[in-house]
C-alpha cells in the first residue's frame, strides 16, 4: 500500500501526504519521527520492521546511544497517540532486540503514487563523456517534480546511492517507503536525443507506463515538460493551479546555455581540481550564450569557493572572485539561494564576518531548502563561534534534507570534530564511509577520528587513502604529514612538509602551522598562523576551536590573532 496516500486502520487514518494522523476525522498531534515510524510499519503490515531499518531510515547520523533513546521515545509517543499498550498491543508489537510489527488490518488505494524515486537515467550514447547529459536530465526531472507539494520526491544523491547499490524494489520500499520508481535511458547522437522512461509501482513491481521521446536537442525544455506532464498524469497526483503554472512554464534561457550549465553542475559536484576547472569553463560557456543566466554566475562563485577551501588556489583568488560572481548573480536574480550561500561562504571564511555569514546562510535556506550543503557550512560557522549545539543541529538538518550526500555527512563529521565530540565523530565517520567508500572526505573523517583516538597507524592509512582518492590534493597531503609527525615518524613528516613548501600550487599556511606544531616547533607554527591571517586562509575560521591548536591558546600571539578575528579568546 502507498506510504503517502491515506491509510485506514481501526478508527485512525494516516495521511502522509499532509503529514497528519487523524482519529474519526480529528487531527492528532504527532511529531515527525513517530509519524515516519508509523508510515514504515503500515507499509509492511504483519512484517517485522527491524531496528537497523528504522535507524538507517530515520537516524542515519546518530550514535547507537542516541538512536536507542530516540527510538524508545518515538515509539512511546506513537503508542500514546494511538492509545496503544506495549503489554497488550492492538497496533504495535515489540519484538525484543529485533524491531516492531504492525498488527491488524490497514487499507489504502494501492494504485496511487505520492512518493517517488527517480533513478539516474542510463547513458546509452556512444561517447561516455555524454554521461553528464543523462545526469543533468535526471536532476532536472527531480527538481521539477519536487515542486509538487503532494508528491514526495527523493533527492538526487539518494537516487544515485540506490542505483549504485543496486538495491531491489522490495529493499527500496522497505528502506524508503516509496510508492513509485522511475527509470530510463538517454541516447544522444548528433543533434537528436532519445529519452525512454518507465514508471513502476514499487510495492507490486507492476509496470504502469512507458514511453519514448525522440526530439532535437534544441527542444530540451519542451522535452522535459512533456515527460513531466506524462508522469504527473500517470501517478494521478493532485496539483494546485500555481504548481500547474510552474510546470508549464518554459525557462527563458538559451538552450545552449542551459546545456552548458547542466554540464557545469555535474562536474562541480565531483570537486576535484580538474572537474572544477571543467565546471567553471562550462558555466562561462553558459554565460557567453546567455549573459543574463544568473545561475551560471552563481555556479562560478561556488567553484571558486571550493577551490579556496581545498587550497587549490590562494584565498584572495578564490574568495574575492567568488564574491564578484555571486554579487553579479544576485543582481540578476535576488532570489537565487545558491548565490546567497556563496556570499555566506566568503563572509565566514574570508571576511571573518559571522553575522553577515549567518544572515546569508539563513537567506539561502529560506529560498532553497533543498540546497543541503548550506546547512553544513552554516554549522561550521556556528561551531567556530562556539554555538555547538546549534551547529550540530544545523548539520543534521542538512542530512535530513539529503540523507545520502557525502558532503552533508562529511560536514557533520567536521562539526563533531570541531566541537570535541570525538566518540560521535568516530561512529558517524564509519557511517559516512559506508555510504561513500571512495570519497576522500569520508577517509579524512576516519583519519581525524583515529588521530584523536591516538591510533596513528590507522589515521595514516586513512589519510593515504584520502590522498589517492583526491589525486594528491595538498590539503590531504598536509593532513598525512601531520599524522606522521604525531606518530613520531619525523623523517616522513619532514619529507612531505618539504614537498608542500616547495610546491608550485598554493598551500594553506594554516595546514603548515599544524604540521610544525605536531613536530614540536611552536614558534614556526605561530609564524605560519600570522601568514595565514594575513592571507585570509580559509581554515583560519577554525583558529579558536581546532583541537590541534589547543596547546597554543595561552600564547600572547595566539590570543592577539583571536582578538583580531573577533573570535572568543
Amino acid at each position: 500500500m502507498g506510504e503517502s496516500q491515506p491509510i485506514r486502520f481501526g478508527a485512525f487514518e494516516l495521511d502522509a501526504g499532509a503529514g497528519e494522523l487523524r482519529k474519526q476525522g480529528l487531527k492528532i498531534r504527532l511529531q515527525e519521527q513517530p509519524l515516519r515510524i508509523l508510515q514504515m510499519l503500515l507499509a509492511n503490515p504483519g512484517q517485522v520492521v527491524t531496528r537497523d531499518e528504522l535507524r538507517n531510515a530515520l537516524w542515519p547520523t546518530n550514535s547507537y546511544v542516541d538512536f536507542d533513546h530516540g527510538l524508545h521515545r518515538a515509539i512511546n509517543k506513537l503508542r500514546e497517540a494511538l492509545g496503544d499498550s506495549a503489554d497488550s498491543p492492538r497496533f504495535i508489537e515489540t519484538l525484543a532486540r529485533r524491531g516492531y510489527r504492525f498488527l491488524g488490518e490497514a487499507t489504502a488505494d494501492a494504485g496511487q503514487i505520492r512518493s517517488l524515486l527517480i533513478l539516474p537515467l542510463e547513458n546509452l550514447s556512444p561517447d561516455p563523456e555524454e554521461g553528464y547529459f543523462a545526469e543533468a536530465l535526471t536532476e532536472a526531472l527531480i527538481s521539477t517534480l519536487a515542486k509538487i507539494g503532494a508528491l514526495r520526491v527523493l533527492s538526487r544523491t539518494t537516487s544515485a546511492y540506490y542505483k549504485r547499490a543496486q538495491k531491489t524494489l522490495p529493499e527500496m520500499v522497505r528502506e524508503l517507503g516509496i510508492d513509485g520508481v522511475i527509470e530510463g535511458s538517454v541516447l544522444r547522437s548528433g543533434s537528436r536525443v532519445r529519452i525512454t522512461v518507465q514508471l513502476l509501482h514499487a510495492r507490486t513491481d507492476r509496470h504502469l507506463w512507458a514511453e519514448s521521446y525522440d526530439r532535437d536537442s534544441g527542444d530540451i525544455f519542451a522535452l522535459q515538460a512533456e515527460v513531466t506532464e506524462a508522469i504527473v498524469k500517470e501517478i494521478r497526483v493532485k496539483i494546485t493551479a500555481n504548481e500547474q503554472s510552474q510546470l508549464a512554464r518554459t525557462p527563458a534561457v538559451n538552450p545552449a546555455a542551459y546545456e552548458a550549465y547542466l554540464r557545469g553542475v555535474c562536474y562541480w559536484d565531483k570537486r576535484s581540481p580538474e572537474a572544477l576547472r571543467t565546471a567553471r569553463q562550462s558555466f562561462e560557456q553558459a554565460i557567453a550564450a546567455d549573459p543574463g543566466y544568473a545561475a551560471a554566475y552563481a555556479g562560478i562563485a561556488q567553484c571558486f569557493n571550493v577551490l579556496g577551501w581545498n587550497g587549490f588556489v590562494a584565498p584572495v583568488e578564490g574568495c574575492e572572485k567568488a564574491r564578484t560572481w555571486a554579487l553579479r548573480a544576485l543582481e540578476l536574480d535576488p532570489s537565487l539561494g545558491q548565490a546567497h550561500a556563496a556570499l555566506a561562504w566568503v563572509a565566514a571564511y574570508f571576511d571573518y564576518d559571522f553575522a553577515t555569514a549567518e544572515r546569508e546562510y539563513q537567506c539561502c535556506i529560506r529560498l532553497d531548502p533543498r540546497y543541503s550543503t548550506a546547512y553544513g557550512h552554516y554549522g561550521i560557522a556556528l561551531a567556530c563561534v562556539e554555538r555547538n549545539e546549534e551547529a550540530i543541529a544545523k548539520c543534521k538538518e542538512g542530512i535530513s534534507s539529503d540523507p545520502h550526500s557525502v558532503m552533508t555527512h562529511a560536514l557533520l563529521d567536521f562539526v563533531y570534530w570541531l566541537t570535541g565530540r570525538f566518540d560521535d565523530l568516530l561512529k558517524h565517520a564509519k557511517r559516512t564511509a559506508e555510504l561513500h567508500p571512495d570519497a576522500p572526505h569520508a577517509h579524512w573523517a576516519l583519519g581525524i577520528a583515529s588521530v584523536e583516538a591516538r591510533n596513528f597507524d590507522e589515521a595514516i592509512a586513512e589519510y593515504q587513502h584520502a590522498v589517492r582518492c583526491a589525486q594528491d590534493a595538498k590539503l590531504f597531503v598536509g593532513l598525512l604529514a601531520e599524522a606522521y609527525a604525531l606518530a613520531a615518524r619525523r623523517s616522513e613528516a619532514l619529507t612531505l612538509l618539504a614537498q608542500l613548501q616547495s610546491a608550485e600550487q598554493y598551500v594553506n599556511p594554516f595546514m603548515i602551522a599544524r604540521i610544525h606544531l605536531a613536530l614540536g616547533e611552536r614558534d614556526a607554527a605561530l609564524c605560519d598562523l600570522e601568514v595565514a591571517y594575513a592571507e585570509r586562509a580559509a581554515w583560519m575560521i577554525m583558529l579558536r576551536c581546532d583541537p590541534h591548536l589547543a596547546s597554543l591558546r595561552s600564547e600572547p600571539r595566539f590570543i592577539s590573532l583571536l582578538r583580531r578575528m573577533k573570535l572568543p579568546s
